[in-house]
Parts: C-alpha cells; structure tokens; sequence
C-alpha cells in the first residue's frame, strides 16, 4: 500500500494545506468538492500542486508534521521545484483534461 504526503492550494502562489493520506485521487476528491469541513475548504483548496510517496504511514504522517512545521517560502520552494507554474497535478495525475 502506498501513503502521500500531500499540497493543496487554492491558486498559485495562494493558501497552502499540508496533509497525508493512503488514497490520494478519493483525497483530491475531497478536497475539490469540499466533502470535509475545515483549513483546506474554507480557503478554498482545492489544487493539488504537489506530494510525494511513502512506504508506510508512518513515515507519510512524520514528513507532513514536518512540513507543517516550515515557513511558507521553504514550502513554496517545495512545490516550486517540481511544479513551478503550481499547475492542478490532479488532472495529469488521473489523465483528466
């Protein structure tokens, strides 16, 4: 099984929420239709603009307090390092248009 911690935005540049999950399209999801009160749909993200794979929850849940814990410009550098335009990663994730 694969866990992900997890970027969400609500523009470029804009609000940035920090999570993990075991199931990052049932996630996006959420986050997109704002099934789940709280941070990320009040400020409205629903961008996924980056995330990165780990082998075991426990890693998944350490790298996401960690990141949680950084200043915006380090985690802004983050995302900027593979996705520099903060494009929605969810379409080409799931091959939608």
């Amino acid at each position: 099984m694969a866990f992900y911690v997890y970027m969400v935005s609500n523009k470029p540049g804009g609000v940035i929420y920090t999570g993990h999950t075991d199931d990052i399209e049932r996630r996006s999801w959420e986050h997109r239709d704002h099934i789940l009160r709280g941070f990320a749909s009040k400020y409205n993200c629903t961008r996924l603009v980056w995330y990165e794979l780990h082998e075991t929850r426990e890693s998944a849940f350490m790298r996401e307090r960690r990141i949680k814990k950084w200043n915006r410009a380090w985690k802004m550098r983050l995302i900027e390092e593979r996705n520099p335009e903060w494009d929605d990663l969810f379409l080409s994730l799931f091959g939608l248009p």
